[in-house]
């Protein structure tokens, strides 16, 4: 199997930058963990703490689900809540060192086709997650073209299923978050969701995946106008809060995972500000929160220079805004204080 994430130190070292703001807390709303071999590697807390004391301070994350530890045997909608089980042991650990980021709040997985009997796996991720269990995440990615390099090759995006709204409607009726990821083709249908199930808040990661290779290289300009208009859509919906990151990994098209040297923040900041800025605009301070989807996006941007990017990117908004992004949305939406 391909480790797609294990740059070398040399690399990830290739950019030194004084950290911008080095004070300011921070939550990492979204990383993953792997404790077998993946096509992303291994991700261990140690490897976690290595990219948070990089510079930044990060005092809290929040763990998405990754397909980590899935148990092996029972029944198989209950599988994904071993990944609750060990991320809940890890969180343990972390909660241990005082002065490094603590995983403060889990986001599994379970099958949202099971409709109002996806109640008990809820109770199940309830029961294993030590109190840090905040929601599901049940993805909807969907490409038939067959020129991305490692997702959206399974069953067709899921969203305007009656039984799958039905599951994403039970969880908010149990007061849990609904994460989900998907590429640009799919904001329409998510748009569809969210305003057919307005009592669950729902995350959406990654921007909508503005694509930008294979079937979609070239393309980038008629990509974002269309992402432009569908984000607009999305952010009327009152229930909908935005991660701001993840557009590094290599579907997105930038194409720093191949260079010899990382990108700098000011790269960073010339190539994707227009995304950011839009969806701020669109969403608001107030329903946005920043992630570093790491270890993914570790294959083409080390973890200091995501943040002092993004930092950058924010440095003329108000002090109460830069809080919100930072810190503050994702404390309320993950319930972390």
């Amino acid at each position: 199997m391909v480790d797609l994430t294990r740059k070398s130190d040399e690399w990830i070292n290739s950019v030194v930058e004084e950290i911008v703001e080095p004070e300011r807390a921070i939550v990492d709303p979204h990383h993953h963990l792997w404790n077998e071999p993946s096509m992303w590697g291994t991700y261990s807390l140690d490897n976690l703490w290595a990219d948070t004391e990089s510079g930044h301070n990060i005092v809290k994350t929040v763990f998405l689900d990754c397909g980590c530890a899935y148990r092996k045997d029972g029944p198989g909608r209950m599988k994904p809540v071993g990944e609750t089980e060990y991320v809940a042991a890890v969180a343990a650990e972390s909660a241990k060192v005082p002065d490094r980021a603590t995983i403060a709040a889990i986001v599994s997985h379970a099958n949202m086709h099971l409709g109002p009997d996806v109640a008990p796996v809820l109770e199940a991720h309830e029961a294993a997650g030590q109190g840090l269990f905040r929601g599901i995440r049940h993805a909807g990615p969907f490409d038939d073209t067959g020129s991305l390099s490692n997702a959206g090759r399974g069953a067709p995006c899921p969203y305007g299923e009656p039984e799958f709204r039905t599951g994403v409607k039970t969880l908010g009726d149990m007061g849990y978050t609904y994460d989900t990821w998907h590429f640009h083709m799919q904001n329409a249908a998510f748009l569809e969701l969210a305003r057919a199930v307005p009592t669950t808040t729902m995350v959406l990661d990654h921007f909508g995946t503005p694509l930008g290779v294979g079937a979609y290289a070239g393309q980038q300009e008629e990509i974002f106008a269309q992402w432009s208009k569908d984000i607009a859509a999305i952010g009327q919906c009152e229930n909908v809060v935005m991660k701001l990151g993840g557009l590094a990994m290599i579907d997105n098209g930038f194409g720093w995972h191949d260079r010899e040297r990382a990108p700098t923040s000011d790269e960073f900041v010339a190539a994707q500000i227009r995304y950011y800025l839009h969806a701020i605009e669109c969403f608001g301070p107030e329903r946005c929160m920043f992630e570093s989807n790491f270890p993914v996006d570790r294959l083409s941007i080390p973890y200091h220079i995501y943040w002092n990017g993004v930092k950058k990117i924010v440095a003329d908004f108000s002090e109460d805004e830069k809080h919100a992004m930072f810190y503050g949305t994702a404390a309320r939406v993950y319930r972390l204080d």
